[in-house]
């Protein structure tokens, strides 16, 4: 079954995924600016300082939440994040992976862990044939980046509570 789910997996990702050729040139914020769909996520990441680190070498793995993904938070709670750097930035590293995790790397990982830029780690699961990250289910996977690669998500995912 786990192969199946695989297979039906990858097939997904092939009709999902757009032209990767075109995105492979540009770098993590480029390739996420360029989609037109991030637009929130790239206001956090300048608020948070991070717009440099992610266009740095990596390789990372972004989770990025869709503008429809940051449009589920409450706007009050949103804007206090916004306003909060460190806790932003607390939020935003959560949704980063040094390294490329690619989404058969991550089916693999199923019921596993992730450790996250931020230190603490999330949670990886695969159910009904959809890759999950904590409570997000994963849209579309492996666009590539010269730096990384993106995994688009549809929620926002906070780190766990100290």
């Amino acid at each position: 079954m786990r192969k199946l789910t695989s297979i039906l997996f990858g097939a997904a990702l092939l009709v999902a995924t757009p032209s990767i050729s075109q995105a492979q040139d540009k770098d993590l914020v480029e390739t996420a600016v360029a989609a037109g769909s991030f637009k929130t996520l790239a206001t956090a990441l300048t608020a948070a300082g991070l717009i440099e680190t992610l266009k740095g070498p990596g390789p990372f793995t972004v989770f990025a939440p869709t503008d429809e993904a940051f449009a589920k938070v409450p706007k009050a709670q949103l804007d206090a994040l916004l306003a909060d750097k460190e806790a932003l930035k607390a939020v935003l590293l959560y949704h980063v992976v040094p390294g490329k995790v690619m989404a058969a790397d991550a089916i693999k990982l199923d019921g596993k862990s992730a450790k996250m830029a931020s230190g603490a780690e999330s949670k990886i699961m695969v159910m009904g044939g959809t890759v999950m990250i904590n409570q997000a289910h994963v849209t579309q996977a492996d666009i590539a980046a010269s730096n990384g690669v993106i995994h688009v998500i549809d929620a926002v995912i906070l780190p766990p509570s100290e």
